[in-house]
Parts: structure tokens; C-alpha cells; sequence
């Protein structure tokens, strides 16, 4: 005999469904830089100046009572920051609005502020899609200042990190104290796992206690927005007292209701907002950032840097920039100590009048310049091949 029932199908339409009042999300992350960097008052125009000591006076001994008495020179230099331009478009239509039963606005902007605090962590310190206006980013610095240290056989994270060849060590030669260190969160389990020799944790004493994260007294932060790029280098320190940023234009909320909406690309049309009952947020932000490295007795070239960085297993790809810098002289000759700046990495000329820089492909500005020489402005192109330049530095009449 048949049995039949009203199963859970048939009743699938009046059986009633309970939605947690809760949207389950992660605290939105601000930008990490933002928070170790030196903050300068807000910008008042696209770009502010930053006058750097670029060169130091000297002293002398004078010979004997009636001994002449030496001269030397001060001079300064300009650094400038440039707003670059952060913006985001995000359409909603209106009956969604009308039909959420949350706040959409109210979800949507923070997140969008947590993009932001991403993209300019990721540019100023990686270099990821970084504005054409702004300097190189803090990794690209540190490579050519030699504040990179790559892993080697028999040396372990203390070694790398603390040891006297270790990234400590590279902020230290150039005259600055170490007061951050960055990391993905990955980094926790290596530091974990240091052991002294006789197997005791170095990094951690217990496994009931929350570990403290610092590194000889300066704290570590791990980035929790996403901006730490592994596949380029596995921590970063440094005097982030240092690096310098202002803001031109905070984080600026407005709503649109007209107005249409372009493909970036194609220019094409694709969202009249009137037409369509739509409404679009427009979140937008502008800041610039400066390393200005000014001149110090330590390093009175300017050519250190007051960061440093353990490069990954797999270093990133770099080309070999070969800069000959030479007099305008019948016999050209070589030009010594010759300063060349790429976009804020300074490299001064040897004997030969060569210096070599390791970038990544890109576009830099360069100059050229030395007391006595008509400096020389350039733009170099890297792209996946090493390259050789010769530069002519008129000499002053």
C-alpha cells in the first residue's frame, strides 16, 4: 500500500528560512606605511618641496700660529613630493539600494578605504603599479644601496636578519637605527622555529605566552590588506622615520545620480546613471611620499639608504644599467664621482667613471650632475635586456 507524505520538497516554499543579522567579515585594514612614516602638514598644492643637506662642510687643521686657514662649501638640495591620484568608481543601481536589508553604502566604503591603504603600501614599498610622479619605491632603493641580502647556505633567519652581514647590519653602515620591520604573516613561523645549539626556541620561551614580535627592540608589523609582496622579498626594515608622506586630498566620499560611467579602455559608454536609475560612489585620495637621504658624515654622498630587505628564495628579475660618464673634452676622460640619480637612487661614478644599477623594467628619470659639469637630464627605459650608456657632461665655462 502506498504511504505518501509532505515531504520537505513539497514544502520548500512556506518552510521559513533564518538569516543571521550579520554580515561575517574581517576588520578593514589601513594602509601600514601610513602608520610607521613620518607625517608631514597637508599639501597645498600638487607638489611640495623638501629642502635636503646635500653636501657637508669640512674642518682643518691649521698649521702653526701663522697658518692659512682653509674654505669649504654647505650646499642643499630639493626633494619633491608629488601627489599622486587614487580613485574609485562603484555603480549600484537603485532598486538594490532600496532592496538590501543592509546599509550598502555603509559596507562598501570601508572596504574601499582598505583598498587604498593596499594599493599604497604596495606602491611605495614594493613599487606595484606605482604613479610615474612618485620616486622609486623603498625595495628599488635598497637594491642599488646594496641593503639586500640574499639566503645562503648555512645561515639561518638570526644570521640573515641580526647576524653581521644580516639586513640590520645594511641600515647600520649607512648610519640609520632600524625602527620597524615588515613581513607576511608566514614570517611568524620561521622566526618560531630558530632554535639556539642546544634546540632551545630563540625567538619565543614559551608556547603558552603570545609572543611579543620584535627584532632587537624595533616591533614588527605584518600586513594583514595584502600589500606584502613574498615574490619579491621576504622582510623589510629599516628607520621608517625616515620616509616621509602628506596628504593633498584625504579620503573624499561623493555620490553621483547623473552623469554616464566609460569603459577606461574603450572609451565606450557603460552606465548612464539618470537613464538607468543608478548611483555611483566616487572615493577619491591623493598623498605623495619622499626618502630624502640627506647628506650625513656617515655616508655624505647620499648614495646609502635607511632600508634594507631579505630578498625570497628566487630574487626578482633585474637588468644591469651601466652608466659611463665622460668630459666633452677633445680627448674625453673619464668623469670620477660623477652623481647619478634614477629616480632617487643615487650612485656616484668610480674612477673609470662608470656606476651600475640592477632595476626592474620601467621608465626612470635620470640625472646627471657634478660640480664644475652642466648637469644632464635623461629618461631611461628598462625592459628585459641589460644596457650599456654613455653620458657627455659638458664641462662649465
Amino acid at each position: 500500500m502506498a504511504v505518501n507524505i509532505t515531504n520537505r520538497q513539497d514544502a520548500e516554499a512556506i518552510i521559513r528560512e533564518q538569516v543571521v543579522q550579520t554580515i561575517f567579515q574581517d576588520a578593514p585594514k589601513q594602509s601600514t606605511f601610513m602608520s610607521m612614516a613620518k607625517k608631514l602638514p597637508n599639501m597645498t598644492s600638487n607638489q611640495t618641496r623638501i629642502r635636503v643637506l646635500d653636501f657637508l662642510p669640512t674642518a682643518y687643521w691649521v698649521d702653526g700660529d701663522t697658518g692659512m686657514k682653509q674654505t669649504t662649501r654647505q650646499a642643499w638640495d630639493n626633494v619633491y613630493l608629488t601627489a599622486g591620484e587614487l580613485a574609485v568608481i562603484v555603480p549600484i543601481p537603485e532598486a538594490v539600494l532600496d532592496d538590501a536589508e543592509f546599509d550598502i553604502m555603509g559596507e562598501v566604503t570601508p572596504r574601499v578605504n582598505e583598498a587604498i591603504g593596499q594599493k599604497v603600501d604596495s606602491a611605495i614599498i614594493f613599487g606595484s603599479n606605482r604613479p610615474k610622479e612618485w620616486q622609486n619605491d623603498i625595495i628599488t632603493m635598497a637594491r642599488q644601496a646594496g641593503s639586500n641580502v640574499a639566503p645562503a647556505s648555512g645561515k639561518d633567519y638570526y644570521d640573515l636578519i641580526l647576524g653581521e652581514d644580516g639586513i640590520f647590519a645594511k641600515v647600520e653602515e649607512d648610519g640609520y637605527g632600524v625602527t620597524g620591520a615588515l613581513a607576511s604573516m608566514s614570517m611568524r613561523a620561521k622566526l618560531r622555529g630558530l632554535r639556539d645549539t642546544t634546540g632551545q626556541p630563540i625567538f619565543k620561551s614559551s608556547i603558552q605566552e603570545k609572543a611579543a614580535y620584535t627584532l632587537d627592540g624595533a616591533p614588527m608589523y605584518f600586513p594583514e590588506n595584502g600589500a606584502f609582496d613574498n615574490s619579491i622579498a621576504q622582510l623589510v626594515v629599516g628607520d621608517f622615520k625616515q620616509a616621509v608622506f602628506a596628504i593633498r586630498q584625504d579620503v573624499t566620499v561623493k555620490i553621483l545620480d547623473q552623469g554616464v560611467i566609460q569603459d577606461p579602455v574603450t572609451n565606450e559608454i557603460v552606465y548612464n546613471l539618470a537613464q538607468q536609475d543608478m548611483i555611483a560612489l566616487r572615493v577619491v585620495f591623493r598623498m605623495g611620499w619622499a626618502l630624502p637621504n640627506p647628506a650625513t658624515r656617515i655616508d655624505e654622498d647620499r648614495t646609502g639608504c635607511a632600508f634594507a630587505y631579505l630578498e625570497p628564495g628566487t630574487p626578482v628579475t633585474t637588468q644591469k644599467v651601466t652608466f659611463t660618464v665622460k668630459d666633452n673634452a677633445g680627448s674625453p676622460a673619464a668623469i670620477d664621482k660623477a652623481r647619478i640619480n634614477v629616480n632617487g637612487s643615487i650612485l656616484t661614478t668610480g674612477s673609470d667613471g662608470t656606476a651600475e644599477f640592477n632595476l626592474r623594467a620601467g621608465t626612470y628619470p635620470v640625472k646627471i650632475s657634478k660640480k664644475g659639469y652642466v648637469p644632464v637630464s635623461e629618461t631611461l627605459t628598462v625592459a628585459s635586456s641589460a644596457i650599456t650608456k654613455t653620458v657627455t657632461l659638458p664641462i662649465q665655462a
